[in-house]
């Protein structure tokens, strides 16, 4: 493919835009191609599709840039359709969170378990099941690559609803190598990651498996020896020294402690914990002893605020001047999704981890089951690698999410009001009908100018 064309929707998603203008621009297998950025907001729109103007001029490539507040202008030829948008997320993943700690649910993210899981996907999935139906008639042998949270929910609901669309999700989690970098580090074979090698690499299995954002890892063997007890030891002695202070934010705080403590439950190290110990009671604050690692911080959304201005203050700078536009790519790195788009581009035969159907990877679930797997990734398909069993414990808390978000996707899609209640009482964070009742009705209400659901 010589020259391929990506449609990003949701492009003043800033998160993930820098990055894609970053590797289409850099990227050899993709500059000679087009790049059409999509937003709603006509304002952001135009400054990415200025800054990707004068990044590609600069680097004297030849990418062609498009820009619409419209997909339909831009969906014609497309080979790769990114999903990347959100409904106002700062703010309405504070209001889920802040009505859930009402009533004792606290979540530190609020995008993909809990209410606020539940309650993004009433926001999210039938724009995104609208841009499926434009994709399915307009360029229907496109990839559509949903980089949206709640992630599993909406990869369900792309499979379930339009089965004939080629789709996967992703999730920046564990973006290769970096991923495999942190857990060598970790296991004492490197000092940094500039001492990561091929050699290392060959020698060093990694198995992560499990739901988006609630992943662990399964397997750690250097040179055929497991290392994931030294792993979990290098956490054991970072959490002796984390606090609470500084403005990491609430995702950030008490990782490493947090993540021993579930090494020393289930005898595997999460590898996502910054979201997986959201997805569990046990730092919710219910025990009646206290724990050493205090209940967990709520959504902090003016401090997430202050973080997009800055964010969108560096992208002002660039079309300024102030920065000069040759520090670009200085600046900013590859991006997941567009990392993949290039291997699938190129033939690298590069192996990444996606967010697609079981298959028979893990061995005791169902070929259905929508997780997080390494896989071969190429144009003509995704095809998970062998992963063995799921742990018990583990896999049982596995199947309760799984059927969340699987209700969770019905409910939104076919607006059926019995099913969004089940999705709640099927939430491990759940622990009162009364009180699910209550908030169910309590974010319809404050959320009801970006939820068109019926009750």
């Amino acid at each position: 493919m010589k020259h391929p064309k990506v449609v990003v929707l949701g492009a003043g998603s800033l998160f993930f835009g820098r990055q894609a203008i970053w590797q289409m621009v850099h990227s050899p297998h993709l500059n000679k191609g087009t790049l059409s950025l999509v937003d709603t907001n006509a304002d952001r729109l135009n400054k990415l599709v200025t800054l990707a103007k004068m990044v590609a001029e600069e680097n004297n490539v030849p990418l062609t840039i498009e820009g619409s507040t419209n997909r339909l202008d831009v969906l014609d030829g497309a080979d790769f359709v990114i999903l990347s948008f959100a409904n106002n997320t700062v703010k309405y993943r504070g209001i889920d969170c802040e009505i859930s700690e009402k009533y004792g649910i606290r979540m530190c993210s609020g995008d993909t378990i809990g209410p606020g899981g539940i309650f993004r996907a009433m926001r999210e999935l039938p724009e995104i099941m609208a841009c499926a139906k434009d994709i399915q008639e307009v360029c229907p042998d496109a990839w559509v690559i949903n980089y949206i949270n709640p992630s599993t929910v909406h990869g369900m609901a792309l499979k379930r609803y339009w089965p004939k669309l080629k789709s996967f999700a992703l999730c920046d989690s564990h973006h290769m190598p970096h991923k495999k970098i942190l857990y060598a580090e970790r296991a004492g074979m490197i000092k940094n990651a500039s001492d990561y090698s091929e050699t290392i690499d060959n020698q060093f299995d990694l198995k992560i498996a499990g739901v988006n954002h609630f992943t662990w890892l399964l397997k750690a063997d250097y040179q055929g020896k497991d290392v994931s007890p030294l792993i979990a030891e290098s956490l054991r002695k970072s959490g002796e020294t984390e606090t609470v202070g500084g403005d990491v934010g609430a995702k950030a705080l008490f990782n490493d402690a947090i993540s021993y403590q579930l090494y020393e439950i289930f005898g595997y190290v999460p590898t996502c914990t910054a979201h997986t110990k959201e997805y569990v009671p046990y730092w919710q604050g219910l025990g009646t002893k206290e724990s050493i690692i205090p209940p967990l911080s709520i959504w902090e959304t003016e401090e997430r605020y202050e973080r997009h201005d800055e964010m969108w203050q560096e992208i002002d700078d660039f079309l300024s001047g102030k920065t000069p536009i040759k520090e670009y790519i200085n600046t900013y790195g590859p991006d997941h999704a567009t990392d993949v788009i290039e291997s699938m581009v190129s033939g690298s035969g590069q192996t990444f981890y996606i967010n697609t159907q079981n298959n028979g990877a893990v061995t005791n679930m169902n070929d259905d089951a929508f997780l997080e797997l390494l896989c071969d990734v190429s144009m003509d398909g995704i095809t998970p690698l062998p992963v063995g069993e799921m742990p018990r414990g583990i896999r049982g808390l596995q199947e309760v999410i799984l059927d969340t978000h699987e209700l969770t996707a019905q409910a939104v899609v076919e607006n059926d009001p019995i099913k969004l209640r089940r999705a709640m009482l099927t939430d491990p964070l759940i622990h009162s009908i009364e009180d699910a009742d209550q908030i169910i009705k309590e974010l319809l209400e404050a959320e009801k100018e970006a939820i068109a659901f019926q009750m």
